[in-house]
C-alpha cells in the first residue's frame, strides 16, 4: 500500500477533478498536473483548454497520455501530483492496442516508486448498464480491474458524488 497515494473516484461530471485539485492545493506543496487526455477533435481541445484555465497558475503540467509513470520518475518528495485521469489513460492504452494488464502493472509500479504525494482521479464505470458492444465491455472490465488495484494500493480513497467527498478508505 502506498500511503501517499489518494484515489479519487466518481461518475462522469461528478466534480471529482475539481475536488481533487482543491485537495492537492491544500498540501501547500509545488503542484504537478499529469494530464492524460488527448485532443482528437475541437470539443476535446476546448475541454482541455477550459481545464487548464480553471486550474490557474502555479501548476506544472506534464502531458503523458500513454505512460504517466514517465512523468513521475524525477519528482522529489516535496511535490504534490494530480494525475487526471486514469480512465482517459486506460482509453488511450486500449486505443493504442497495448495490453491493459501490463500497462496497469507499470503504472502501479511507478506510483509506488514515486516519493511525491500523488492524487489520481478515475471514473467509476461499473454502476451503469452493460455496454452493447464488445470493446465497451472490455473497457468496462479493464477499468474495474484498474480501479480495484488502485484502491488497494492507495492509502486513501475518496468517492465524489455531486461534488461532495465520501471517504471510503484512510483519513482526510
Amino acid at each position: 500500500m502506498t500511503h501517499d497515494l489518494t484515489l479519487v473516484i466518481g461518475g462522469a461530471a461528478s466534480g471529482k477533478s475539481a475536488w481533487a485539485e482543491g485537495f492537492v492545493e491544500s498540501f501547500g506543496l509545488p503542484k504537478v498536473y499529469v494530464a492524460t487526455a488527448q485532443a482528437f477533435d475541437a470539443e476535446m481541445t476546448a475541454k482541455i483548454s477550459a481545464h487548464k484555465s480553471l486550474r490557474g497558475p502555479g501548476w506544472e503540467t506534464r502531458e503523458t497520455p500513454l505512460i504517466p509513470g514517465d512523468a513521475l520518475t524525477d519528482l522529489p518528495a516535496d511535490r504534490a501530483v494530480l494525475i487526471d485521469c486514469a480512465t482517459m489513460w486506460l482509453s488511450n492504452v486500449m486505443l493504442a492496442e497495448a495490453d491493459p494488464a501490463h500497462a496497469t502493472d507499470d503504472l502501479l509500479s511507478a506510483l509506488g516508486a514515486c516519493p511525491a504525494r500523488i492524487v489520481i482521479v478515475t471514473n467509476e464505470v461499473g454502476q451503469g448498464i452493460v455496454p452493447d458492444n464488445a470493446l465497451a465491455r472490455r473497457f468496462r472490465e479493464a477499468q474495474g480491474r484498474l480501479n480495484i488495484r488502485l484502491a488497494a494500493q492507495a492509502g486513501r480513497v475518496v468517492q465524489v458524488v455531486a461534488g461532495l467527498p465520501n471517504l471510503l478508505k484512510g483519513a482526510l
